[in-house]
């Protein structure tokens, strides 16, 4: 079940690709992630699919990684008289804490805590920011606003504040409970959202601990002020276009990606590029020039991963969806200007022997062309390292933790294989060999570059590179 490229495709599973079958013509399309999104569906809806998931493992032999994605903060207008109101451009429009029914002057906004975040001039958006709001007075309970871009508002549509930390934790008492409960189910991933600071994976990681590898979605403006910190301190990132494009003009979304696909790269963070990549599939069978345009994009920049959402949960094509994204995909790495460009954003390494000798591995892959790079890794590190410089050859990961190698499957370029233990440098060079082999990664009188640490099982440790040619 080798792919034959190197980015990673990250499906969604809902209503329309739950059932055993969907799930397994996903993976077969090309999917190497599940996510689990929690805003919808059951905790008993997800254990199901994750179960499902687990089966197709064992079936296929290739490790197969689960990514939850909790809720976070929703925060929301309360009930409108008649379910619906207009706004007129130039109007005054109260927002408060009384829960009584709102109308054409006022409605209910069940948040103390933005009430205490706000100033004077502070834009607060609505329904996507489909109308925005100016804040002309505010108090612990009220703001009074102008309305500088009307239109319709309905019951609960949701309420973004930009440019504001609010002072809110990023999990909320549903996200807690979700957590534990898919903790305990194993998942491999935690995409957490609403990041806005450093504290907030702190605050995740005192709970997840090393359980799951957590996922930062940067959506909050607040949370690019902070980007190399929250970056370092997360396992990996997910732009999160979708929140992140209601919050800062819809122009400076493509730079904003860039960047944080450009920081990922020097902490050496898988990162996920996300939201409306296929929009036009949940309806169409093919997508848009620009919407493909969007994919090859990610991948040119060295994303690890990009994502589809509604397109494989709910859309209409969900199979055709994964097979068109993994075409677009391969098509890019087909081209020579792809390895060029990521070869010219090569980050610096740093001065650190495993840094050194992943260095090393690139340049060996690009002076021999090795049919493979091998890397042993317990904690994943030499793996996540040998992906970040990003080598010609593709990177078979081996590992004893089954955990490990199901995180991994985020990572560009890798596939992982759990094995037992080897004891020594000779033992290392065959049970590397056949293993490539085994997985057609390699064949008769080609030529690998393994990398490893030496004592064997001390996670971090990589100081060995060997070249071998399969016998």
């Amino acid at each position: 079940m080798r792919r034959q490229r190197r980015a990673r495709i990250l499906a969604t599973i809902g209503p329309a690709s739950s059932t055993p079958e969907r799930i397994r013509e996903l993976f077969e399309a090309g999917a190497d992630v599940f996510r689990l999104n929690f805003s919808h569906g059951t905790q008993a809806d997800h254990a199901e699919r994750l179960q499902t998931i687990r089966e197709l493992e064992k079936e296929t032999g290739r490790s197969v990684g689960v990514l939850m994605d909790l809720q976070g903060p929703k925060l929301r207008v309360g009930q409108i008289e008649g379910g619906k109101t207009l706004l007129e451009n130039g109007q005054k429009f109260r927002l408060d804490l009384d829960s009584t029914i709102g109308n054409n002057q006022r409605a209910n906004l069940p948040h103390p805590e933005i009430f205490a975040a706000l100033e004077k001039g502070t834009d607060l958006l609505l329904d996507d920011g489909k109308l925005r709001l100016r804040v002309d007075d505010f108090g612990p309970d009220f703001a009074d606003t102008t309305v500088m871009v009307g239109g319709p508002l309905s019951d609960r549509k949701g309420v973004n504040v930009p440019g504001v930390i609010l002072p809110i934790s990023p999990l909320t008492p549903k996200d807690i409970d979700d957590l534990k409960f898919g903790l305990s189910l194993g998942v491999d991933w935690v995409a957490l959202s609403f990041v806005q600071r450093p504290s907030d994976i702190i605050e995740a990681r005192e709970i997840i601990g090393d359980k799951a590898w957590i996922m930062a979605k940067l959506e909050k403006p607040s949370a690019l002020d902070h980007l190399d910190e929250i970056v370092e301190l997360c396992d990996g990132v997910m732009v999160a276009r979708g929140d992140l494009g209601v919050e800062i003009p819809p122009q400076t979304v493509p730079k904003v990606q860039r960047r944080i696909v450009a920081t990922a790269r020097k902490y050496g963070r898988p990162v996920v590029v996300a939201t409306q990549m296929l929009e036009s599939m949940i309806t169409a069978p093919v997508p848009t020039r620009a919407e493909a345009s969007d994919v090859a994009t990610a991948i040119y920049s060295g994303a690890d991963a990009v994502m589809l959402s509604a397109e494989s949960a709910s859309g209409q094509f969900p199979i055709e969806a994964v097979s068109i994204m993994d075409s677009i995909i391969r098509e890019v790495e087909s081209d020579p200007e792809w390895h060029k460009g990521l070869a010219d954003s090569h980050v610096a390494s740093e001065a650190s022997t495993p840094d050194a000798i992943c260095c090393a591995l690139r340049r060996v892959t690009e002076i021999l062309n090795p049919a493979t790079t091998i890397a042993y890794t317990t904690s994943g590190s030499s793996a996540l390292r040998a992906s970040r410089e990003r080598p010609r050859a593709p990177i078979l990961a081996l590992t004893p933790s089954l955990d490990t190698a199901r995180r991994l499957t985020l990572a560009w370029g890798v596939h992982a294989v759990p094995f037992e233990h080897v004891s020594d440098v000779t033992e290392m060079v065959e049970h590397a060999t056949s293993i490539a082999e085994k997985h057609q990664f390699a064949k008769k009188d080609d030529t690998v570059v393994i990398i490893a640490g030496v004592p064997f099982g001390r996670s971090g440790s990589t100081n060995l590179l060997h070249v071998a040619t399969i016998d």
